[in-house]
């Protein structure tokens, strides 16, 4: 399969303001990226929106780091749909769609107060609804 071409980095990482910030945002896109392989594996934790923030951060902070995510094998799809227009794989809406469902599961069995359970249950069905209208590649 032949390389993906890397788009560069938005805006140019010469016109970041101060090189503080830019070690910021290169922490919060290893952090995204770390909470996004965390959700891989957790039932319930959303692995999508922490890879797009991890591809986000690194596209303004680090642009070995924003190559290493757009060609991934596993992330690199994801913020090539994204990067096409807001578009979100089939596979993917399933999966948040089942994770989402064991995580309302849980919450419904879980010993919490009643706010908190219709909360999770309120977010999570908004999240759905905005995440299957999302076009797909």
């Amino acid at each position: 399969m032949p390389e993906t071409p890397v788009p560069a980095p938005t805006p140019p990482l010469q016109m970041l303001p101060s090189r503080p910030l830019r070690w910021l945002l290169q922490a919060l896109a290893w952090l995204c990226l770390a909470l996004g392989i965390a959700g891989v594996f957790i039932p319930g934790m959303p692995t999508t929106v922490f890879i797009l923030l991890a591809g986000w951060a690194a596209a303004r902070s680090s642009e070995r780091m924003h190559r290493m995510l757009w060609q991934h094998r596993l992330f690199g799809p994801m913020l090539r749909d994204w990067a096409a227009g807001g578009r979100v794989s089939r596979r993917a809406k399933w999966s948040a769609a089942a994770t989402m469902a064991l995580g309302a599961v849980l919450v419904c069995w879980a010993p919490v107060p009643s706010w908190v359970r219709w909360f999770s249950l309120t977010s999570m069905a908004c999240v759905l609804a905005w995440l299957w209208r999302r076009p797909e590649p």
